[in-house]
């Protein structure tokens, strides 16, 4: 079994032409029905091999873990060495499985592991060296500078794995930390202010920063309209990122996550943000906004079918109504992805993914 990933490689080396390519991704296109560039290929694992390297790989991390923790004394924070240990093992690890062997499941595992490492061992040198005295209340800015310094100092860790190893959900693991250091260091701002940041002033800053994302993984995405090359990977990954950024204080302040205080303004706001978000996930050919935003509709929805009375099967009508909705929409996903394209305007429509057949440029 062959992946787009595998074919890329093939024309980048000259074992197959690129028209050769484009042929047999238009090939496969015409029997599927769908196009190429709307099934979102997502390589993860290859082979059963790939679940065995990254349990082991899981192993020896954890092994790593529990050493570094030995030789560390007790403090109020996470065990410097063992990220350290962590980190180190991450990385030697990726030069064979990710560099070499290039496998997806395992280079995800590692990269994670080794950019987790990085922030704990920066949070565990924090700890020791500022006692929890010295971080406490009227030191808030401190505390919150520090925690910015160490989530920029792995964004940077994250963009060298990036230049070794090239491993697309690197690029989302960056950013990623790079919202940590924006979002702390505003917080800690708020608090040196006098100003309590709860969740009235903390949601906006991470909505903001979602949608800072979101256009980052645009950016990527129209650079690679017929989503051939790696950009694409990168692309899925920062949308997977933004899209619970996005989704979560929107259906906050619509008052999903109050539980019972729910009310018909509420799932009436629900439904017509979720149908907007998914206008958005057809014409941008990304489905991480209508996962993301999966459990707030499921929530309403079944205290719609609660208050009408279907109380003991609210979840299952639920469920019935959200499945056979997903299911027809992702049937019918290119046909409809093509009546939305086809209303925005022109130069639009020229930097979204394309919905046809695949070309060469």
């Amino acid at each position: 079994m062959y992946t787009e990933n595998d074919l890329r490689d093939a024309v980048a080396s000259g074992a197959v032409d690129a028209d050769a390519a484009d042929a047999l991704r238009n090939h496969v296109r015409g029997l599927r029905e769908v196009p190429a560039g709307d099934e979102e290929h997502f390589r993860l694992i290859n082979s059963f091999n790939d679940i065995f390297v990254t349990i082991a790989a899981v192993l020896l991390l954890v092994a790593m873990a529990g050493i570094g923790q030995a030789f560390t004394p007790n403090i109020d924070g996470p065990p410097p060495v063992a990220g350290l240990l962590v980190a180190a093992a991450a990385w030697g690890m990726a030069e064979f499985f990710t560099r070499k062997r290039r496998m997806a499941l395992p280079s995800i595992v590692l990269l994670l592991a080794f950019v987790g490492g990085v922030f704990a061992t920066l949070l565990g040198l924090v700890a020791i060296v500022f006692d929890g005295d010295n971080l406490g209340r009227g030191n808030e800015l401190l505390g919150a500078s520090l925690i910015s310094g160490s989530a920029l100092i792995t964004a940077a860790a994250a963009w060298f794995h990036w230049r070794r190893f090239k491993v697309p959900i690197t690029v989302a693991a960056g950013a990623a930390a790079l919202a940590i250091t924006v979002i702390a260091l505003l917080v800690g701002v708020l608090i040196s202010s006098g100003t309590d940041p709860d969740e009235g002033l903390v949601l906006p800053l991470v909505f903001v920063v979602g949608l800072a994302i979101f256009a980052f993984a645009m950016r990527w995405d129209m650079s690679d309209r017929e989503r051939q090359t790696r950009r694409s990977d990168v692309a899925f990954w920062l949308h997977l990122l933004a899209a619970p950024m996005i989704a979560h204080p929107i259906f906050h302040w619509l008052g999903v996550t109050d539980g019972s205080n729910i009310g018909p303004a509420a799932v009436i706001g629900v439904l017509v943000v979720y149908i907007a978000m998914g206008l958005v996930a057809l014409a941008v050919d990304r489905r991480a906004l209508l996962v993301s935003a999966l459990a707030y509709v499921l929530v309403a929805l079944t205290w719609l079918f609660d208050r009408f009375g279907a109380v003991e099967l609210n979840v299952a009508l639920t469920a019935l109504v959200i499945g056979s909705a997903l299911l027809m929409l992702s049937a019918f996903w290119t046909p409809i992805r093509r009546a939305v394209v086809d209303m925005l305007p022109g130069d639009l429509q020229a930097r979204l993914p394309i919905s046809g057949a695949m070309t060469t440029a």
